[in-house]
């Protein structure tokens, strides 16, 4: 059932609070599109194969947890920006998109998803991000070895996780934070978890990772950040009855 655009960015303000985050960029409605909505598509970036995907699949409304005008980016529409946002107009489609806020969402972001994909039971966090948890540490319900984490990540995230054994046998305590997060490391280290596990890693990591003896699992950003935009999607068809699709665009990194 078809609704207004503006019904639409109302209930995302509402549920995701853009307004309580200070982000490298502009959280909500980026780019407006047709006044009714009927099929939203959801995805992790509004890259062109998305946009040319969403279209294809007859979307009114595409929402992405990467969308454009980061800060510091250069303003200009020329090259591939040109192209992307033409591609939304010429189609009079909107674009969604919600960073931090779609991070740390505690009941539909992306560390709270993964977290219950992985069957972490959430036990508090580790650092927040205008006052959201954004690195929250849990447990698991029987403890696990390097080894078998490595394989639930690649069993359930389709993708194979860069890691480095830490010295302790098994893993029952560990931290998380979806995406570029390979920096909170320390804080991880410092909390005395087992395991630390995030989306990307830098060369510095690494040696982190060694030398304090944490088990370190690098599970892609892409395929770590999969799941919140597709429980929002999920949320927006059960609230307000649109259709949605969630279309994923394999990303390496």
């Amino acid at each position: 059932m078809p609704v207004e655009l503006s019904l639409l960015e109302a209930e995302l303000t509402r549920l995701l609070k853009p307004e309580q985050f200070k982000d490298y960029c502009p959280n909500g409605l980026q780019i407006a599109g047709s006044h009714s909505v009927a099929k939203l598509v959801t995805g992790v970036t509004a890259s062109q194969a998305l946009l040319d995907a969403a279209i294809a699949a007859s979307a009114d409304a595409i929402l992405v947890h990467h969308g454009y005008f980061w800060q510091g980016e250069n303003p200009c529409l020329k090259g591939a920006k040109k192209k992307r946002i033409k591609t939304l107009l010429d189609r009079d489609v909107s674009l969604f998109a919600y960073h931090l806020p779609l991070d740390v969402h505690q009941e539909l972001g992306n560390n709270v998803q993964l977290a219950r994909l992985l069957s972490i039971d959430i036990t508090g966090d580790l650092k927040k991000q205008n006052n959201h948890p954004l690195v929250f540490s849990g447990e698991f319900s029987e403890a696990v070895s390097h080894e078998a984490f490595a394989q639930q990540i690649s069993h359930l995230l389709g993708r194979e996780a860069l890691s480095v054994q830490g010295r302790s046998k098994t893993i029952k305590t560990i931290a998380w934070c979806t995406g570029a997060a390979q920096n909170y490391i320390d804080i991880a280290i410092d909390a005395g978890v087992d395991a630390f596990l995030t989306g990307e890693v830098s060369e510095q990591t690494i040696h982190s990772a060694r030398e304090s003896g944490i088990h370190f699992f690098s599970a892609g950003h892409h395929a770590t950040e999969r799941y919140g935009a597709l429980a929002v999607g999920e949320y927006l068809r059960e609230k307000l009855g649109i259709e949605h699709e969630f279309i994923d665009i394999p990303n390496p990194v």
